[in-house]
């Protein structure tokens, strides 16, 4: 049974939920609209195609057209970032949010049969996160629980070595489905230990119950649906042949 795609599914429902309940972009899915009226309309239209394309991919009838619903979705807002790389080329924040979106997009790819693209581009995406986190490693570290030992810093290091070696690991072919699999781990970890607690805390970016916080959530579970999403797919191919 290919559960990434479930998980994958639901996280785009979660941004839709967001949206509606907040009425406003989340701090990952921006889009440069400045008129209120057409900012609300279009919020709207988003978390609907997000809702519906998350509803979509549950089921296999309906999984491609699902997915180039929220493949299509996600590359827009990865999009909107390049005008913020082209400014800012030299902060790496912008390019991270670029391929924390393209990710996204990796996952759709596959699901709608573009496997080899998708692995790919899963893989280029795996090399941004670990960039994103030996640039911020101090950041980085502060996300970490720090009832967790041996140290906040030890594990900004340790993730940040791991999401280098799933990279190599990608991108060369050797020991991928294993190295996605731990990424996938990883990434869920990020989730219950890092993501989930700012649902009731104020510790992170806002107060509780924050547009952060459930979108925070969503986005984590999204780019992890999308890394089993890509496990899934290694696997099946092994079994095909």
């Amino acid at each position: 049974m290919q559960l990434g795609r479930h998980v994958y599914g639901l996280a785009a429902i979660g941004f839709g939920l967001a949206g509606l309940a907040f009425r406003d972009f989340n701090l990952w899915q921006k889009l440069p609209v400045h008129d209120p009226a057409f900012k609300e309309i279009l919020i709207e239209v988003i978390s609907a195609v997000e809702i519906v394309g998350g509803l979509a991919v549950q089921w296999s009838r309906t999984m491609r057209v699902g997915a180039m619903m929220l493949g299509t979705l996600f590359g827009i807002f990865a999009l909107a970032k390049i005008p913020l790389i082209a400014t800012q080329p030299l902060v790496y924040d912008n390019w991270g949010n670029f391929f924390e979106q393209a990710s996204l997009v990796s996952g759709a790819l596959i699901l709608v049969g573009q496997t080899r693209i998708g692995y790919y581009l899963f893989g280029i995406c795996v090399v941004s996160f670990t960039l994103e986190q030996a640039f911020y490693l101090t950041g980085t570290a502060h996300f970490v629980p720090a009832w967790i030992p041996p140290g906040q810093m030890f594990w900004a290091v340790a993730t940040t070595i791991a999401f280098a070696l799933a990279a190599i690991a990608l991108l060369s072919g050797h020991f991928a489905l294993l190295a996605v699999r731990l990424t996938t781990l990883m990434i869920a970890g990020f989730g219950v230990l890092v993501w989930l607690p700012t649902l009731w805390s104020s510790t992170f970016f806002a107060p509780a119950h924050s547009l952060t916080a459930w979108a925070g959530n969503a986005e984590n579970w999204a780019i992890c649906g999308a890394a089993w999403i890509v496990a899934d797919s290694i696997a099946v191919g092994r079994a095909t042949r």
